[in-house]
């Protein structure tokens, strides 16, 4: 291999690619497939439908199933608006910290993977190795099934444990909240705001939504946790809305307004039933809305739909995470990955990676040297595993 890398430098190279998800990732692809290439792994691409994004996924070793997938995102959040001390696409070393966009959500995993990958196909490891890097996982983590189904269809030796290395201070995470989010369009009828009565103020009736949405949080509140409920923070499902945008002017009836809505549940509540107790309420409002005038209503998009994570009895996943770390707390997070669409798959999943999710999506993103070198002795690790 012509140019080795360590650790550290392909995490500066992945920073370097600004893969916001509204701007595509295929730069960065472009530069991991060639790079693994002349390791000698070849990689498999999964397009998006417009083909203007790509994941993939590669194996090292062996071409035989039970081994280890490492699964991390290429696509990372806008720096918009944010006061950034040092260029975010650029990986800068200040105070026992690493600096950039994506430094923690998630390219130190993503270039632990990546190199990782390359030691595991230069020492010829007894068990496989495998790399699997998402696209907008941050748009309602939109790029694990289509790589997960295609890995089935072409009979990709399947991993006995899954790894997803979201920020997790590299403790063993065994479970973590569903989430469903809505786009909702309401359609109103306009007149003079004196005459309210005959129209239909899309705004206001949106606000019925929000209101509906605020007295669910609070009876949710209020439910004793069942079963594994009780170990998240919040303890209960939440519901959520954080756009919402209509209206002509102050005097006239809003025609139009539009918001989004999401759910994070606990275990205890499917998504299947938060989407119904959605539309129900969305029906009873919507019939009123009508009963002024029959044009009016409400259209509701499912924008995205991420299982949870459930903790698994005897999960290989979760031992071999607790053998690696030496971690046996009990962990669980309220924010979703992907680690629910691998374990829907029918993979083994666990949640664990380097550095503190409080930095995700903030302006001066960072990891610590410490945990980038405790996520490295993890790969180290992992790799004299995959040779016993």
């Amino acid at each position: 291999m012509s140019s080795l890398l360590t650790p550290r430098q392909i995490f500066e190279k992945l920073v370097s690619f600004p893969t916001v998800s509204r701007d595509g990732n295929l730069a960065l692809v472009d530069w991991v497939e060639g790079y693994l290439a002349e390791a000698g792994i070849a990689a498999s691409r999964v397009w998006n439908p417009a083909r203007s994004k790509a994941g993939l996924y590669a194996h090292a070793g062996p071409q035989v199933a039970g081994g280890v997938m490492l699964s991390g995102h290429s696509d990372v959040v806008p720096v918009d608006g944010q006061d950034w001390s040092s260029d975010p696409w650029e990986l800068t070393e200040r105070g026992g910290r690493l600096y950039g966009r994506g430094a923690c959500d998630m390219k130190g995993f993503d270039a632990l993977a990546i190199w990782a990958m390359v030691e595991a196909q230069r020492a010829e490891v007894a068990r496989p190795l495998q790399l699997a890097l998402t696209y907008d996982e941050e748009f309602g983590c939109l790029g694990a099934p289509p790589l997960i189904a295609q890995m089935a269809r072409e009979g990709f030796p399947k991993a006995a444990a899954v790894v997803v290395g979201e920020p997790s201070m590299m403790q063993v995470v065994t479970g973590h909240k569903g989430n469903i989010g809505f786009g909702i369009r309401l359609r109103g009828h306009e007149v003079h705001s004196s005459l309210q009565h005959r129209g239909v103020s899309a705004v206001m009736e949106a606000g019925r939504l929000i209101q509906w949405a605020n007295e669910a949080n609070d009876r949710n509140r209020a439910r004793a946790p069942e079963g594994d409920d009780g170990l998240f923070d919040p303890p209960w499902t939440s519901v959520h809305v954080g756009e919402i945008a209509g209206g002509t002017a102050q005097n006239i009836t809003a025609a139009d307004c539009r918001m989004g809505l999401d759910y994070r549940c606990v275990p205890s509540d499917s998504l299947e039933a938060c989407r119904a107790a959605l539309l129900a309420e969305v029906a009873r409002i919507e019939a009123g809305m009508k009963a002024v005038h029959p044009e009016a209503g409400i259209a509701v998009e499912e924008t995205f739909s991420v299982p949870a994570l459930a903790p698994e009895q005897d999960g290989a996943a979760e031992a071999l995470a607790r053998r690696l770390t030496g971690d046996n707390a009990t962990h669980v997070v309220s924010y979703a990955t992907e680690a629910g669409q691998f374990q829907e798959g029918g993979f083994s999943t666990v949640v664990c990676g380097p550095g503190d999710i409080a930095q995700a999506h903030q302006p001066d993103e960072y990891i610590t040297l410490e945990q980038f070198r405790q996520g490295e002795a993890f790969m180290t690790r992992l790799l004299a595993h995959l040779q016993e």
